[in-house]
């Protein structure tokens, strides 16, 4: 066999490739057909294409919309199971059990991935970019209002996420995590399933555990998605908090998977705390509470006043403080009450 009919056949080999979308979901009414037309929509060969949603017995019309779906759209294959526990890791165990794809693709039910998102995702597996490869979230207001419009803003921003490059970076390289991977089957086999004893962080431990195995993640801009964030700031405070809180049960698990950005937030609101304490009685306490606060305050206004003036809309000026400040001080305090219960245990 010459190289030219080699190098065909194994062309020809990675366009056959069957692979598995993961989906956990549960109250997605207003979203999950969205995602099943985005995945549809797929410039990868529909017929190599399933789809398996775990649902954690969703009260709305999330199950009515996916069996219209079904109905319209039988050339793809769309499968629902039950997920009893009703948590992410245990959905995505659950459906990588039913699944039969060479390679499985995680998504959210409330994404919609670009229409090269999985062709995209399987080019880079096969030519080796990573172990995990995931990419970029165009991140959209989950509520079209001024507070809706600025925790996207906020999400996206630098001084809010630090270093995630998923959530703004346009430049590909080797990371720490990725949302939304695509893997290799073999993978599994290799370093097991999602860790169910966590309610969330489930993505970095797993990557955690790939990059401990010797494997890499890795970060393509090209893939992307669309991703709705929190609608209002009482939700995001409730998710930057279980951010917080499970960060710290998954880093006493993998202490070296510390990165500084996970760390200031819960040392900033430590010193915060204690100074305003320490501050009931003394006058210097006093003066590095209220510097400690106006540094920040000063960081939070230059930043949103670069992101109002980049999209012209001014009020991102109010509303990127305010929700900069929800996830940080959510998060730190999230963070810190596990550590404190931990330590209690």
């Amino acid at each position: 066999m010459n190289e030219s009919v080699a190098n065909s056949q194994a062309v020809n080999q990675k366009m056959v490739q069957s692979v598995s979308v993961i989906i956990p979901c549960y109250n997605e009414e207003s979203t999950i057909s969205l995602l099943l037309d985005a995945i549809r929509r797929q410039t990868y060969p529909r017929h190599l294409l399933e789809v398996i949603i775990a649902d954690g017995g969703s009260t709305d019309h999330t199950r009515e919309r996916i069996a219209a779906f079904q109905h319209s759209h039988p050339d793809l294959n769309v499968r629902v199971i039950d997920n009893p526990k009703r948590i992410i890791p245990a959905a995505l165990n659950r459906a990588i059990a039913e699944s039969t794809g060479e390679i499985i693709l995680r998504l959210d039910a409330h994404c919609i991935p670009a229409e090269d998102y999985i062709e995209r995702s399987v080019h880079n597996l096969n030519k080796g970019a990573g172990d995990n490869v995931g990419g970029l979230w165009i991140i959209q207001p989950g509520s079209r209002d001024w507070v809706g419009c600025s925790i996207a803003a906020a999400a996206a921003n630098p001084l809010g996420v630090g270093d995630a490059r998923y959530r703004y970076s346009r430049e590909p390289g080797e990371v720490d995590t990725v949302p939304f991977g695509a893997f290799r089957r073999t993978l599994i086999e290799k370093i097991g399933g999602y860790d169910e004893t966590l309610l969330t962080n489930e993505d970095y431990e797993f990557n955690t555990r790939i990059r401990q195995s010797g494997g890499r993640i890795y970060f393509d801009p090209e893939i992307k998605s669309v991703y709705y964030a929190r609608p209002n700031l009482p939700s995001l405070a409730r998710q930057y908090w279980r951010y917080g809180y499970w960060k710290w049960r998954m880093l006493r698990r993998y202490p070296r998977s510390l990165r500084w950005r996970q760390l200031l937030p819960p040392m900033f609101v430590a010193a915060v705390v204690l100074m305003l304490i320490l501050s009931m009685f003394s006058g210097v306490a006093r003066i590095i509470l209220a510097g400690l606060l106006t540094i920040y305050a000063l960081a939070l206004i230059v930043s949103a006043i670069f992101a109002a003036v980049q999209k012209r809309q001014w009020f991102l000026a109010i509303g990127v403080p305010l929700a900069i400040a929800t996830m940080h001080f959510c998060w730190g305090l999230g963070f810190l009450v596990s550590m404190i219960r931990s330590l209690k245990s």
